[in-house]
């Protein structure tokens, strides 16, 4: 909460300099959260030992209260009217969904200044890790508070660069750092104005995809669209890479699973591109793309989804069946482990393949023992099965969001697209679940959520958190055994 407090510094100071009443909204929220922060400090445990049980626990209830507050100063200012539209604009920040439920681009672009920057900052603020950023400044519960890095981190496994974790998460913060930072300079060189460009690298980074623009990126440079595209790929890859490239380990930093994203990236693009020049798919202005502006429309909605950043620079939700498939398929594939991204991860689907693989060997061969291996090294079988079990919770709640939200399908507004009640509802749960943001239909990249009845925004909440933390920190907090002592 006092952390919290601090972020809210950033959208003040930007109210300050724009001259926005906003200011005292965000005043107020700061000082909600000292309040609560200093009560929370009341009466502290002696033992603050941290075990995986309450990693997970303290992850998923902080994840869960600073979205309820961060939801504050939209509400206050009354630029989100309903709290519960807040909340999922929270929530869908914090979590780097980047879905929203404001209705227009139009009105995206009205909004306040400090508000914008408050929903660009709260993807980098989730991008990394709220606790693992904690983490970095403050010594916690000594080597235990691996258990909070492991239930915050993205990916099957988490391992430490460093022996002291304090230190591993201060290397990782800094990377990301230097990697916003870079991306800012980048953009300013293209001509992009400075507000746009902290804003842009904000959710970039963070794989959010927030925007400012009513049209998104289209009215951008051709210069900036690359920047972005890159950008985008950039913060998908898994940041122990980077660290392995500072030290010159170019064989560790090169995993099996930074290649097959790579592969799988430059294959999505390839057949897009020739599937929208094939089809004459038309562009914004109603001429048929070329192959070089196919190509860029195609790479950057790849990177776009892969990232599960959101960003868009064309409405695919008018593009060919083949184009479409492949961008919610990348939807649910990901980006890599150890990145600011979402999806189900790169390395759990190779996990996955080749354990497949390996069953189908031991029914011709039933005496063979094989062992599911990457980058050389064996995956352990608790890894599998751990993987197995977070893929069938993950169905369930998949299942169980999309019949309950069904429901509300017949109650939205379909003028606005082509594809029906079907697509638009499996692509809102594919989007929101994987943390993607745009989807098919009435929330595609023309679209909003905010046509859904507040029960049905309440569930998306749910699966954007469940998406964030890897589904299972979210699903303790419900099994009776974590609240026994």
């Amino acid at each position: 909460m006092l952390f919290e407090a601090l972020f809210f510094i950033v959208p003040a100071i930007t109210a300050l300099v724009y001259n926005e009443e906003e200011i005292f909204d965000f005043l107020a929220a700061m000082l909600l959260c000292v309040m609560v922060g200093a009560l929370c400090l009341i009466g502290r445990p002696k033992n603050t030992s941290i075990y995986a049980k309450e990693g997970f626990v303290i992850v998923a209830l902080s994840w869960i209260v600073m979205s309820i507050f961060g939801a504050l100063p939209f509400w206050f200012s009354r630029s989100i009217p309903s709290y519960i539209d807040a909340l999922f604009e929270t929530v869908s920040g914090f979590t780097t969904t980047g879905a929203t439920i404001v209705p227009t681009g139009e009105q995206v672009a009205a909004l306040p200044r400090s508000i914008l920057i408050w929903r660009s900052f709260t993807h980098w603020i989730g991008g990394m890790g709220v606790l693992v950023f904690i983490m970095a400044f403050l010594p916690l519960s000594g080597a235990r508070n691996m258990h909070i890095m492991k239930a915050e981190s993205p990916g099957p496994t988490v391992s430490k660069l460093v022996p002291k974790v304090r230190t591993t998460a201060m290397i990782l913060y800094v990377i990301y750092a230097v990697l916003t930072l870079l991306q800012v300079i980048f953009l300013i060189c293209g001509g992009m104005p400075l507000f746009d460009s902290i804003n842009t690298a904000f959710a970039t980074a963070g794989t959010g995809g927030f925007s400012i623009k009513a049209d998104g990126f289209n009215g951008y440079s051709t210069y900036l669209q690359i920047v972005v595209t890159v950008f985008m790929l950039v913060f998908s890859i898994n940041f122990n890479s980077y660290y392995m490239l500072t030290k010159g380990r170019w064989k560790e930093a090169l995993t099996a699973e930074v290649k097959a994203f790579l592969i799988m990236v430059a294959t999505a693009i390839a057949i897009i591109t020739l599937n929208l020049v094939v089809a004459g798919t038309v562009n914004a202005l109603g001429n048929a793309m070329s192959f070089g502006e196919a190509l860029k429309h195609a790479a950057f909605s790849v990177a776009s989804i892969v990232s599960t950043t959101g960003f868009v620079t064309e409405n695919f939700d008018f593009w060919p069946v083949t184009a479409q498939i492949i961008l919610v398929l990348l939807m649910f594939v990901g980006a890599c482990a150890g990145s600011t991204g979402g999806g189900v991860k790169v390395s759990r689907v190779l996990v996955l393949g080749k354990s497949a693989s390996n069953e189908i060997g031991k029914m011709l061969h039933p005496k063979q023992v094989k062992h599911v291996t990457m980058d050389g090294r064996v995956v352990e079988p608790e890894v599998v099965r751990s993987i197995c079990g977070y893929m069938v919770a993950y169905a369930v709640i998949f299942i169980l969001s999309l019949l309950i939200i069904s429901i509300d399908l017949g109650n939205l507004d379909y003028t606005i697209t082509h594809n029906g009640q079907f697509t638009t509802g499996f692509t809102s749960v594919a989007a929101t679940l994987n943390n993607v943001g745009p989807g098919l239909g009435v929330v595609g990249p023309a679209g909003s959520f905010a046509g859904y009845a507040w029960w049905s925004k309440i569930v998306f909440v749910f699966d954007m958190l469940v998406g964030r933390l890897e589904v299972f920190p979210m699903l303790l907090l419900f099994a009776p055994t974590t609240w026994k002592k």
